[in-house]
């Protein structure tokens, strides 16, 4: 006889070769309600995720195998779900959030828990939210034209029923979080947003002092929908203060 699985329940695959660090998590993040699978090495990792389609992975980099990387760059190829990697180095941060790879978050070990269960939340809210968008219903003085849902910026275009983008006609393959900061800085174009507002906007969550993974991420889209990245169009730096999306008049 089979398990009755409540649908709302969360998956998360958990995934590290040493047990005490699943042992600890799999104990904190059932007492918040999910349901957890696991994987000590990144072959089981790779299979697991695509047989059970978790709602969030989290993902050592250390693995026997195939690395935590190799694992997260196939699992994203098949799943848009959220990646929180694992890593022992700071040093390694700039691979786990790089271009080819697409992870959505980090921590360094050796973490807080109640630290680790936050980023789980606020990376579930946030995917939650996105697709919650589709069914929102417009008030009535909003018209439900289909043009409504794009949002166009000189070459820039983003159409948000789709999560498309294009630039200059041409479709641009985003993954999620990207979208979401491309769209956040597109709706106010010419207007500088800091770190630290896309980081509680955006990812849903503060962690002042800590703020590379915005600039990675947005270097990453640079990489995709500019033609110089070392002279932007699109994506511009105010330095030391944020980003923007270049408006009409700038």
């Amino acid at each position: 006889m089979e398990e009755n699985v409540d649908k709302d329940v969360k998956t998360i695959l958990i995934v590290d070769d040493e047990q005490p660090i699943i042992d600890v998590l799999m104990y904190n993040l059932k007492k918040e309600g999910y349901n957890i699978i696991e994987a000590n090495d990144g072959i089981t990792a790779v299979n697991k995720a695509l047989d059970e389609r978790p709602d969030l992975m989290l993902l050592d980099i250390m693995l026997p195998k195939l690395d935590g990387l190799s694992v997260c760059k196939r699992v994203k190829n098949s799943l848009n779900i959220p990646i929180i990697m694992l890593t022992a180095k700071d040093g390694e941060i700039d691979k786990i959030l790089g271009l080819e790879l697409g992870a959505d978050d980090y921590i360094t070990k050796p973490f807080s828990v109640r630290e680790l269960v936050a980023r789980v939340k606020a990376n579930l809210r946030k995917v939650e939210a996105v697709s919650n968008t589709q069914y929102v219903k417009k008030p009535q003085n909003q018209t439900t034209d289909k043009k409504e849902n794009k949002i166009k910026v000189g070459d820039l275009e983003l159409d948000l029923d789709k999560f498309e983008v294009r630039v200059r006609n041409e479709i641009i393959d985003l993954t999620l979080r990207e979208f979401e900061v491309l769209k956040f800085l597109a709706l106010q174009p010419g207007q500088v947003v800091t770190r630290e507002v896309l980081l509680e906007k955006v990812w849903g969550y503060e962690y002042y002092g800590d703020i590379r993974t915005v600039d990675v991420t947005v270097r990453r889209i640079r990489e995709k929908i500019e033609k110089d990245t070392s002279a932007p169009k699109i994506l511009i730096t105010k330095r030391g203060v944020g980003y923007y999306v270049k408006g009409e008049e700038d």
